[in-house]
C-alpha cells in the first residue's frame, strides 16, 4: 500500500509549491486528481457543510476520520485533515494522531484556538488557546506518531484573532521548536499583506502554507516568490457544488423537466468514468467467479397479422411496443440484468431491423414465418456457451421471479403458475403443465425446495381441469440440459419431419413446450419453480393497454 504521508514529504523535497483542494467525499478527491492538483485537504468547512451542520466542533472526531477515510480511499493522492483544535486536550490529540495515522492519511493540521472553535470567517468569538498548552499538544502529536513521514502542522490563528503580526511570529516559533512539521498562518485579510509580512520576518526552517480564502487574487507564483511551500484552496468545491445544484433544482422545479440543464450537467457516462464503473468491469471480467448468464429472447413471430395488432405493429415487432415510456424488450433486458445477465441474444424475425436492443445481440432468423417457438430458441444453439435465461418476447414478470429462477439447483427448470385457473378467461390455448406431486401449493415467500416440482407433461393439449400449473415463458438451463436440449432437437429434426410432433404436425412448426416434452420423454428431468401471479403478457390488445396503463401509475409490480 502506498505510504502517503512518505509521498507527501516527497513532495516538500521536489515541488516549488504543493497545491491541495478540499473535498468532502470521495466525489471531490477524484476531481481533484484528476484536474492535477498534489493533494485533497479533509476540511472542516465542507466536512461540517455536508452534514448541514456549522463548522463549530459540532461533528465528532469519528465522523470527520470516516469522511476523511472516505476521501483517501478514493484517490492516490495524499489526503492533509484538518482536526480543528485536535479534539480536546494533549490526550485527545494523541489519540487523534494515532487513528488518523492508521487510517493511512499524510497529515493533521491543529490550530492554536480554544475548544470548541468556530469557523475562522465567522465574525466574533475567536479565542486563542494559551501558547503552552498547545506547544503540549504538538509535543505529544510528534510522541504519538509511529510512522516518521507523517507530518503534524501547526495552524496559527493569532491574526484571525487580530493579536497581530508579532504575536503570530512568537507562537510560530514556539510551535517550530515543539516539532511542529510546517506552519500554517491564517488570515482572513482581503489582500495578502498580512501573510507575505508574516513570511517576510519569518526566519524558520519548516514550509509555510497558506489558505487564501479572502485574499483570492494572489497567484500560486506570487505565494512561491514570497517563501510559501503549500497552498490549500480549502472551500471551493464545496461553494462551485452548492451555486450548482441550487441553480439545477431551482430549473427543474420552475420548468416541469431537465431539459434546460441537461447540457449543463455531467452526462452520466461522465459519472461511471468517476466513480470507477469501467474499470469495475474489467476487474470483474479478471477475478469475479460468480456465475456468468446469458439470456435468449426469441422475437421473431409476426404478431401484426392479428387484426387488434395490425395497424399498431405495421412498423415493428411486438417486443418494441412502448409500455410507460420503455419498450417492452427494454423492461426485459433491465429485469435480466438486474438478476445478474451479462449477454442477451435476441432471435429476431419480422421487421427485426426495427429492434432496438442496446447491448444486446440481435440474431435474424429468416425462417420465423413457417417455424415457430422451438426453431426461434434453437436458432441460438450456437451461443449455448453457459447458463442460459429464456424468455418469451411476450411478457413481462417480476423482478424476484428471475432472481429465484437462477438459483434453482436442477439443470431445467421452467417457471410454473399455479393461479392460472383463477385468471380471467383467455381464449388462447394455454401452455399447461403437470407435475408429479402439486401437494398444497406456496406456504412461504422464500425460496425452498418445496418450490420445485418435477414435471410430467407440458403442452396445449393438456386438459385446463388434468393441469396443475401454465408455463409462463421462463426457464433456466444450466449447461448439461443445453446441451441434452440441442441434441434432442437435432435428433427431433431427423425423426420428426415428416410426422406430427406432439401438438404441431411436424417439429418445424413445434413450440418450445414440444421441445421440453421431447426432453421428458427421453427421460431427462425437467423441474418447474412455482409461482403464483406476478408475471403478464400481452396476448392481445386488451392485454397491452392494461399493462402499458399499469405502468403509467406510480406502483410496482409485487413479488410472486
Amino acid at each position: 500500500m502506498t505510504n502517503k504521508a512518505s509521498v507527501l514529504r516527497e513532495l516538500f523535497g521536489s515541488k516549488s509549491i504543493i497545491r491541495i483542494v478540499g473535498a468532502h467525499h470521495g466525489l471531490g478527491a477524484r476531481l481533484i486528481e484528476r484536474n492535477g492538483f498534489d493533494g485533497v485537504w479533509a476540511g472542516g468547512l465542507e466536512i461540517s457543510t455536508a452534514h448541514a451542520v456549522p463548522d463549530a466542533n459540532i461533528l465528532t472526531m469519528t465522523e470527520n476520520l470516516d469522511a476523511a477515510q472516505a476521501i483517501n480511499e478514493a484517490t492516490k493522492l495524499p489526503v492533509i485533515c484538518d482536526c480543528d483544535t485536535g479534539y480536546g486536550n494533549a490526550s485527545n490529540v494523541m489519540h487523534m494522531v494515532k487513528k488518523y495515522e492508521a487510517a493511512g492519511l499524510a497529515a493533521v493540521v491543529i490550530e492554536d484556538k480554544r475548544f470548541p472553535k468556530v469557523n475562522s470567517f465567522v465574525p466574533g468569538r475567536q479565542e486563542l488557546a494559551p501558547m503552552e498548552e498547545f506547544m503540549g499538544k504538538i509535543e505529544a502529536a510528534k510522541i504519538a506518531q509511529r510512522n516518521p513521514d507523517f507530518m503534524v502542522f501547526a495552524r496559527i490563528e493569532a491574526l484571525i484573532a487580530g493579536w497581530g503580526i508579532d504575536e503570530a511570529l512568537r507562537r510560530a516559533s514556539a510551535y517550530a521548536e515543539a516539532g511542529a512539521d510546517g506552519i500554517v498562518i491564517h488570515s482572513k485579510a482581503a489582500t495578502p499583506v498580512e501573510v507575505f509580512t508574516f513570511a517576510q520576518k519569518w526566519n524558520g526552517s519548516i514550509p509555510l502554507v497558506v489558505i487564501p480564502t479572502t485574499y483570492y487574487h494572489v497567484t500560486a507564483e506570487e505565494l512561491i516568490k514570497r517563501g510559501f511551500r503549500m497552498v490549500i484552496y480549502a472551500n471551493h468545491g464545496l461553494r462551485a457544488s452548492i451555486r450548482a445544484i441550487d441553480e439545477a433544482f431551482k430549473s427543474i422545479y420552475l420548468t416541469g423537466s431537465t431539459a434546460a440543464i441537461e447540457e449543463k450537467i455531467a452526462s452520466l457516462r461522465e459519472v461511471f468514468e468517476i466513480q470507477g464503473m469501467v474499470d469495475m468491469e474489467e476487474d470483474e471480467k479478471k477475478f469475479l467467479k460468480r456465475e456468468s448468464l446469458q439470456a435468449i429472447i426469441p422475437a421473431g413471430r409476426d404478431h401484426s397479422i392479428q387484426p387488434e395488432f395490425s395497424e399498431l405493429l405495421k412498423d415493428r415487432p411486438l417486443c418494441m411496443l412502448e409500455i410507460g415510456g420503455k419498450t417492452l424488450i427494454e423492461r426485459q433486458m433491465d429485469l435480466l440484468r438486474s438478476a445478474g445477465v451479462t449477454d442477451i441474444y435476441i432471435v429476431g424475425g419480422y421487421l427485426h431491423e426495427e429492434i432496438k436492443a442496446d447491448g444486446a445481440r440481435i440474431l435474424y432468423n429468416p425462417d420465423y414465418a413457417t417455424r415457430h417457438s422451438a426453431h426461434s430458441v434453437m436458432f441460438a444453439k450456437d451461443h449455448f456457451k453457459r447458463k442460459s435465461v429464456i424468455v418469451y418476447s411476450d411478457i413481462l414478470f417480476d423482478r424476484q421471479i428471475v432472481d429465484w429462477l437462477v438459483q434453482s439447483p436442477y439443470q431445467a427448470t421452467l417457471v410454473i403458475d399455479r393461479a392460472y385457473q383463477t385468471l380471467p378467461f383467455r381464449e388462447k390455448k394455454l401452455d399447461l403443465v403437470l407435475v408429479e406431486d402439486p401437494g398444497k401449493g406456496l406456504t412461504s415467500r422464500r425460496l425452498n425446495l418445496n418450490t420445485f416440482k418435477p414435471i410430467r407433461r407440458i403442452g396445449k393439449r393438456i386438459d385446463k381441469k388434468e393441469a396443475n400449473y401454465e408455463f409462463i415463458g421462463v426457464s433456466f438451463f444450466r449447461e448439461e440440459a443445453l446441451n441434452e436440449l440441442s441434441r434432442a432437437w437435432e435428433e427431433a429434426l431427423v425423426k420428426f419431419k415428416e410426422r406430427p410432433f406432439y401438438g404441431a404436425p411436424n417439429v418445424d412448426q413445434a413450440s418450445f413446450c414440444d421441445l421440453v416434452q421431447y426432453l421428458l420423454d427421453r427421460d431427462y428431468p425437467v423441474y418447474g419453480m412455482e409461482i403464483e401471479h406476478g408475471w403478464s403478457e400481452i396476448h392481445s390488445r386488451d392485454d397491452y393497454d392494461r399493462l402499458n396503463a399499469y405502468f403509467q401509475e406510480p406502483t410496482k409490480i409485487h413479488g410472486p
